[in-house]
């Protein structure tokens, strides 16, 4: 071989090594582009499922958004701010008695349980109007929503008629239907049906049960929840005429049998 063509030969060699270079790197620079764009776009994809994960966290749940809600339906039978002026009884009493409970409470249901027959037949025979006033805070305390979901249950049978208000929530703490408080059972609108169908004018009431079902008074519940949390009351159930807070002789608790009942409602009548 000529020396010539031994240096052309080397030269075309080093040509084609200098081409596969700049090929090679071209594709690594591709390459890297390709990577650091996904790595982007990963990033960023982390970045908006925190984002959002942040958002859902920060956005109001339901209960939130109707304890906020500007426009309120209130049920019938219901008067003032909101509706949560919530008064039953005979036009003629010239007393009312003011009822603090919270649907979760067992105290509540033990009360109800025990005087709740009383109250109804006082109301009934005129000695006295009731006025009540639902809490929910047991939902805070023990967790849930059942206090909430009951409470707007009873905005719905209060829709229908103060009796039937009445009677539904003297079912609702009756032994057979009140659940344990740290059991959220309220919270089942299937439940909330199920002890409605025990009351008269609820039983198979297809408006009543399209209102709970859809949810149509827990703006309401959550106003008259925010009632009972301004008034100062600290516990379930609280009893006041006049202002002042009935209980048993000789203690600061509500009077749990009826004997109790009656000596305290008699005091205050005469108060």
């Amino acid at each position: 071989m000529s020396k010539r063509n031994s240096q052309a030969n080397k030269a075309a060699a080093r040509e084609r090594l200098r081409a596969e270079r700049e090929r090679q790197a071209k594709k690594d620079k591709i390459r890297k582009q390709v990577i650091v764009g996904v790595s982007v776009v990963a990033v960023l994809a982390i970045a908006g499922g925190v984002s959002y994960g942040v958002m859902q966290l920060n956005k109001p749940g339901h209960w939130e958004a109707a304890a906020d809600a500007k426009n309120v339906t209130a049920p019938k039978n219901t008067s003032g701010t909101d509706g949560t002026t919530v008064v039953i009884g005979k036009s003629t009493a010239k007393k009312t008695l003011e009822l603090y409970e919270d649907s979760r409470c067992p105290i509540c249901g033990q009360f109800e349980q025990t005087v709740g027959e009383t109250i109804h037949k006082d109301v009934d025979a005129g000695k006295y109007k009731v006025k009540y006033i639902g809490a929910t805070f047991i939902d805070n305390s023990d967790n849930g929503e059942g206090s909430k979901n009951a409470l707007s249950a009873l905005g719905a049978a209060l829709d229908v008629s103060p009796q039937a208000f009445l009677d539904y929530k003297y079912a609702l703490y009756s032994a057979k239907y009140h659940p344990e408080e740290s059991v959220d059972t309220f919270a089942k609108d299937s439940y909330l049906i199920k002890v409605a169908n025990t009351v008269a004018e609820l039983k198979d009431n297809k408006a009543f049960q399209k209102n709970v079902n859809d949810g149509t008074f827990d703006n309401w519940a959550m106003k008259m929840s925010a009632t009972f949390d301004k008034s100062g009351v600290k516990g379930t159930p609280t009893l006041k005429m006049d202002g002042k807070t009935l209980t048993s002789e000789g203690s600061e608790n509500a009077p749990m049998s009826v004997a109790d009942f009656n000596t305290a409602i008699t005091k205050a009548l005469k108060g």
